[in-house]
């Protein structure tokens, strides 16, 4: 712990002073200034983002962020006024250039105009905390950067750096406290919020610790995306049943447009960030980022308790489903997320001539606003030639819990 360290470091300041006849004048002054290092780096390093600012953030909306200097109820209790942080944007170049300074070199300018940007360091006695919380902040505009080749605005990473100086007691050593941000995007449309939403995640997700800002791999391996694709399923969605091997089959052979690999081979490929979020889907007008983004939202706001009670393929491919569908009974179905369609839901089902030939049928996807107007259970429920769900429960038995009471279903 911080306090700790501190409590270390004023011992052996003490046995130094107490020690000054010893050590001689030529000793003493390089341990005293040895010793201000030592401290400038602990109360540096206990400047921290408490509650971060959203990720994607969008111009002209407010937010809130806070952050807590971990030694301030020890050092700052002589003060006789709070101290105020400063909260500014800084551009992935800044971001650097005070990495590589170890912090001490200052910002000369904000990229971006910043409302309600200054806020009391205040310590709180009660709990012993020394916190600044902006809650009340606006990002009126954003100076965009000279990108490289072919990256667009929501590939643009910048973070707000957080900076404050202090005089610490009882030393009176003066110290120029900041700290950055997460990497975020800032956006100015909502239209924009998907593409950076990718980039947040992809950087989240990639990029290491210890690392110059904001570098972040080109290409990951395949079996690390699924993981990240997973974990973001599972808490977009909030349930605890996550992606299944066949799921992770269907979705490499999307990403990488190779239907001959077998799952073995995907588990040594890796992944670009161009084929997860730059490169348009064969075919569609759509990346495969913007596609499972669509299916992330359908499932969490229309689908999420039938996702949680497996009634749901929803990754596979729709000659997949013909070859399921076509040696079972007539009217034998199951849901799959729609291909050609972002944020929709597709309901296949096999008809059996009686020549005994069988064709698989697709009804027309379900988006967000069609299950709004009408549950999911309940057009199951409408459609007479859906009998059962795949492989073989009456769909009666597989959906009756979610049909609307009104039809004397049990809600």
């Amino acid at each position: 712990r911080c306090e700790n360290l501190l409590e270390v470091y004023f011992q052996l300041q003490q046995q130094v002073m107490a020690a000054t006849t010893e050590l001689g004048p030529e000793l003493l002054p390089r341990l005293l200034e040895r010793f201000n290092e030592v401290l400038s780096s602990l109360v540096k390093s206990s400047f921290l983002v408490e509650k971060q600012p959203p990720q994607v953030l969008k111009t002209q909306t407010k937010f809130q962020a806070s952050v807590r200097f971990l030694l301030g109820p020890r050092l700052l209790k002589a003060a006789p006024k709070p101290y105020v942080v400063r909260a500014d944007m800084v551009t992935e170049k800044q971001a650097r250039e005070l990495e590589l300074s170890n912090y001490n070199n200052t910002l000369s300018e904000s990229t971006g105009e910043i409302l309600h940007n200054t806020v009391a360091l205040e310590t709180n006695p009660t709990s012993g905390t020394c916190c600044a919380n902006f809650k009340n902040v606006l990002l009126k505009k954003i100076k965009r950067c000279e990108r490289k080749g072919s990256e667009s605005v929501t590939e643009e990473k910048c973070a707000v750096l957080f900076s404050t100086n202090v005089a610490l007691t009882p030393s009176n050593v003066s110290i120029h406290l900041q700290v950055l941000s997460l990497p975020i995007v800032v956006i100015v449309h909502g239209n924009q919020d998907n593409n950076a939403k990718a980039t947040v995640l992809w950087d989240n997700a990639f990029s290491d610790i210890e690392r110059v800002p904001f570098v972040v791999a080109e290409r990951v391996p395949w079996d690390k995306m699924c993981d990240t694709l997973n974990l973001k399923f599972m808490a977009e969605v909030q349930t605890n049943k996550g992606l299944l091997k066949e799921h992770y089959f269907f979705l490499a052979q999307k990403i990488f447009n190779d239907h001959s690999a077998s799952l073995e081979d995907f588990q040594n490929r890796h992944v670009s960030w161009a084929q997860f979020n730059k490169e348009i889907l064969p075919g569609r007008g759509f990346t495969f980022w913007q596609w499972f983004d669509g299916v992330l939202d359908l499932t969490k706001r229309c689908l999420k308790s039938y996702w949680s009670d497996r009634l749901i393929m929803g990754f596979i491919s729709k000659q997949y489903v013909c070859k399921l569908l076509s040696m079972k009974p007539d009217g034998t179905f199951l849901l799959r997320f729609s291909d050609s369609e972002i944020g929709g839901v597709t309901i296949a089902y096999v008809i059996r001539g009686k020549d005994g030939s069988s064709q698989v049928e697709n009804i027309q996807p379900f988006s967000a606003k069609d299950l709004s107007i009408r549950s999911l259970g309940d057009r199951i429920r409408d459609l007479e030639q859906l009998r059962n769900l795949y492989p073989n429960t009456p769909k009666d038995q597989a959906f009756g819990s979610h049909y609307n009471s009104e039809w004397g279903g049990s809600g």
